[in-house]
């Protein structure tokens, strides 16, 4: 990669971390699910980032939009437990999108590469709050964890359906963000391909 090619990349990547910072900022929970998990947009620059430029890129703008949202925000239980769960979340989604939207370049293959993303945060994010975070913010917060039947009640009622639905509305809102950019997006693919 030529000096202007690794300057442009790391000039759009950083753009594309403090779009995502401020989208964290645009916040809503779901109606009927706990008020502490709310969805935000931060992912869509992080999916464009690891189109673009490859999944490194994309988990880089996962990582400084966190790591901007603790300097700035700090965090409840005083260790950024909440970011480090927001950033595994966006990898988890972002990673999967990647790997099928390169092997299948069409709407379709960015759309399976979606659904998988979903599937892939929603299942995971549920094995990694009930060993991980869950556990973690009780700690830190000096709060009980509650059984474990408890805490995999609060799973499948509460995490499970909203990291689903966080899922299906970025895949929503990233394919009609495709549709208006695709020819620009297929320019970039092809000068990062030269």
């Amino acid at each position: 990669m030529n000096q202007s090619k690794r300057i442009k990349k790391m000039v759009t990547v950083g753009m594309l971390s403090g779009i995502s910072y401020l989208l964290m900022w645009l916040s809503f929970p779901l109606p009927l699910l706990p008020p502490f998990l709310s969805v935000d947009f931060s992912d869509v620059p992080a999916l464009l980032a690891a189109i673009i430029f490859g999944p490194v890129a994309g988990i880089t703008v996962e990582a400084i939009k966190n790591i901007l949202h603790y300097i700035v925000q700090g965090s409840m239980t005083g260790v950024p437990v909440g970011q480090l769960a927001n950033f595994t979340a966006g990898v988890l989604f972002i990673l999967p999108t990647y790997f099928i939207f390169n092997k299948i370049r069409s709407t379709k293959g960015l759309g399976l590469g979606l659904v998988a993303g979903t599937l892939s945060m929603a299942v995971f994010m549920s094995i990694l709050n009930y060993y991980i975070f869950l556990p973690a913010f009780a700690y830190f917060l000096s709060v009980p964890t509650g059984s474990s039947a408890q805490m995999i009640e609060g799973i499948v009622k509460g995490i499970l359906p909203f990291n689903i639905m966080k899922g299906l509305i970025v895949t929503f809102l990233f394919l009609l963000l495709y549709k208006k950019l695709a020819i620009w997006l297929d320019r970039q693919l092809e000068v990062k391909n030269v």
